[in-house]
């Protein structure tokens, strides 16, 4: 936190909030409020995954997925929405996934989630059209976060290569591009919907995916 609000000028806060728990997302908000103000800007970016076949697939770990893949997003972005409207100006920007356009085997969780996200990034840009208040959707494909990064290393593990020619082969599969997609080029298409020159773009789905979609 010291080291980002050196480094952007900008006060920083934490909060232990569980994204399972409606109550604490509200309390998230309601925290974020009275620090800072009000809410301007909300990026829904929590995420987990499972992989397993439908007939495998472990009910506890649907329930997870869903909970802090899609119904997070919906009780924060419930919770903010009212100080948006309140002030006529909000941006929600939803990560969701090249997987809430189309699909892959063995991920149906996060392939419900991420398709329930652009639905509800859609509906609010809906609602809130004539309210000064904009909400999108980010759809990445390939990232190497810590998420795609264990993928990789159990793919490695069960094909017995090395952990490199599996992120290759990983990327290969999807996209025509052959390169992952960086954590700081998502964070800039976000900065980019919330200025001005995206005041009109709102309920869209923006691919940022190599190509993967586009097949």
């Amino acid at each position: 936190r010291a080291e980002l609000a050196e480094q952007h000028g900008a006060r920083t806060a934490y909060s232990p909030a569980d994204m399972t728990k409606p109550a604490e997302i509200r309390e998230l908000i309601a925290e974020t409020e009275r620090h800072f103000g009000g809410v301007d800007i909300l990026v829904n970016n929590a995420g987990i995954q499972h992989v397993a076949l439908i007939v495998e697939f472990p009910e506890e770990r649907w329930d997870a997925v869903i909970a802090i893949n899609l119904s997070a997003a919906f009780h924060a972005s419930k919770a903010a929405l009212p100080l948006m409207i309140r002030k006529k100006w909000g941006r929600i920007i939803n990560i969701a996934s090249a997987h809430g356009l189309v699909a892959s085997g063995e991920k149906a969780a996060y392939v419900a989630a991420k398709h329930g996200l652009v639905g509800l990034t859609k509906v609010t840009a809906i609602e809130v059209a004539n309210q000064g208040v904009t909400c999108n959707a980010i759809c990445p494909g390939w990232v190497l976060t810590r998420l795609v990064q264990q993928q990789i290393e159990v793919r490695a593990k069960a094909q017995g290569i090395p952990v490199e020619q599996a992120r290759e082969d990983l990327v290969r599969e999807k996209q025509p591009m052959l390169d992952y997609t960086t954590p700081e080029k998502i964070a800039a298409l976000a900065v980019f919907l919330c200025g001005d020159a995206a005041s009109t773009i709102t309920g869209a789905a923006l691919s940022i995916d190599g190509g993967w979609v586009a097949q």
